[in-house]
Formats: C-alpha cells, structure tokens, sequence
C-alpha cells in the first residue's frame, strides 16, 4: 500500500493537472463558467427555501437548511463515484499511451469534486448566518468529518472505476445504486424519523454517521458523535486499504481492456 501511496505522490504534478482539467473540462462553453461552481449550489439553496417554505411545509424548522448541509456533502460522493466509473473508459487513449499510476485517473475525480464541495461552503456559510443559525467553535471538527468521507470517497471511486472497466453496464448501474443509497442516508428527512428496529442498521451505511456529524456542526452548532466516528474510522480505513489492493490488483489489465 505504502508504495502505492508513494507512487501516486511522485506523480502529484500530473494529479493536479488532471483535477484542473477536470473542472476546466465540466465548465467547458458555458456562459458562466466557473461561476457555476458558486451558482449551482445557491440555486439549489433558493429553490428549497421556496419549495419548503411555502409549497411543503416539513415539520423541521429551518428545513431548507437542514437539507442543505446534508445535500453538499451527498453530492460530493455521489458525483465521485458516478464520474470515477467511467475514468478510465473516457482516457482511454491516455492508458494505453504512457505509464502512470493508474490510480490517478478516479483520484482526480475525487479531488475535483472535492474543491467544488469546499468552494460551495462559500454558499453555505453565509446562509447559515442569513437563516440565523449560528456558527460555533465546532466547526474546528470539519477537517476530520470530511477526511473520514474523502477515505470512503476514494475508496469507492477506485472500486467503481476499476471494475466498470471489466463489466460496462457499472457504469449506468451505478447512478440507480446510488440513488437507493440516498433515500437510505437520513439526508431528506432527521435520523429519528428511521423506527426503531431498523436504527441498529444504520451503522452499516457509513454515510448516515457522516450525514449526522455534518448536521451537527453546521445546523446544529455542536461537536460531532466523537464515539461513532472513532468506530467509523478504523473500517474506512480498512475499506480504503481493501479497495488499494483490490484496485492494484485488477488495474494490471486495464490497458488491454479499454
């Protein structure tokens, strides 16, 4: 693993060449741009304080907010793990051309998505303060939130990515797969809402711990469940190093296969 890791630090200059274009590509002849990295995530903010506000009124007080810290980080790993399936299937002219670490290819989709993730809390912030939420010192404990979800980010786009390579159709099953996995995330709706049988289950799905520490700094003001994310990090850790060495393993054919 550890020389993994290396390689793919050797080889930083090319990551971060990839993740600028990346985001140069994603904006490519719009009128707006980049902007749009600024504009979707206030658009979306705009049209759930409209639609919960006046059309469904949901019983949870500032509901438009409480969807919204929730809804940016989902996006973050649901546009990872859709976008990395088809990583190496759309360079395939570059895999077959030159040597590189391999890995590189879904960890730029990883990144790229994580800049726009980061840069839609410059949306985030100040309408928390606009919906006079406060923001309080628990927000020193975003870092540690995000890395735990950037470790199972990047552990599934490099799954994702090498298998679509050996069995296509990953790569339109995925976005289906995806969208069950959001309605079993406590992202539309509070965590207390699952019964109470079923609640047990919660702690397979690692993104519903994630979702509720999210929640907890941004919407609620206060310090994340220390207890469950020190219980999280080790089997995210240990899904990453899975993912590594299954993703080495499989990626030796990949030029043959694209």
């Amino acid at each position: 693993m550890w020389q993994q890791l290396k390689e793919i630090y050797l080889y930083r200059e090319m990551l971060r060449n990839l993740v600028g274009k990346e985001l140069r590509a994603r904006y490519k002849g719009s009128v707006l741009g980049f902007f749009w990295t600024f504009a979707h995530p206030l658009l979306m903010l705009i049209v759930y304080s409209v639609v919960f506000s006046f059309v469904m009124r949901v019983k949870v007080e500032n509901y438009a907010m409480f969807l919204f810290v929730a809804l940016l980080p989902w996006n973050y790993l649901a546009q990872s793990t859709i976008q990395s399936s088809g990583s190496f299937i759309h360079n395939a002219g570059l895999v077959k051309k030159i040597y590189f670490p391999r890995a590189v290819l879904p960890l730029s989709v990883v990144f790229a998505n994580l800049i726009n993730y980061c840069l839609g809390l410059c949306v985030l912030l100040p309408a928390l303060l606009l919906f006079k939420i406060k923001l309080t010192p628990a927000l020193l404990a975003f870092p540690v939130v995000l890395a735990l979800q950037t470790l199972l980010v990047a552990a599934l786009a490099l799954l994702v990515a090498v298998a679509t390579v050996y069995f296509r159709d990953l790569e339109h099953i995925t976005g289906i797969l995806m969208t069950v996995w959001f309605f079993l995330t406590p992202v539309l709706y509070p965590a207390e809402l699952i019964p109470e049988r079923f609640r047990p289950f919660l702690i397979l799905n690692p993104t519903a711990p994630l979702t509720e520490a999210y929640r907890a700094l941004f919407f609620y003001g206060r310090w994340p469940d220390w207890h469950i994310l020190a219980q999280l990090t080790p089997a995210l850790l240990a899904l990453f190093i899975v993912s590594l060495a299954a993703f080495e393993h499989l990626q030796r054919a990949v030029a043959e296969e694209v």
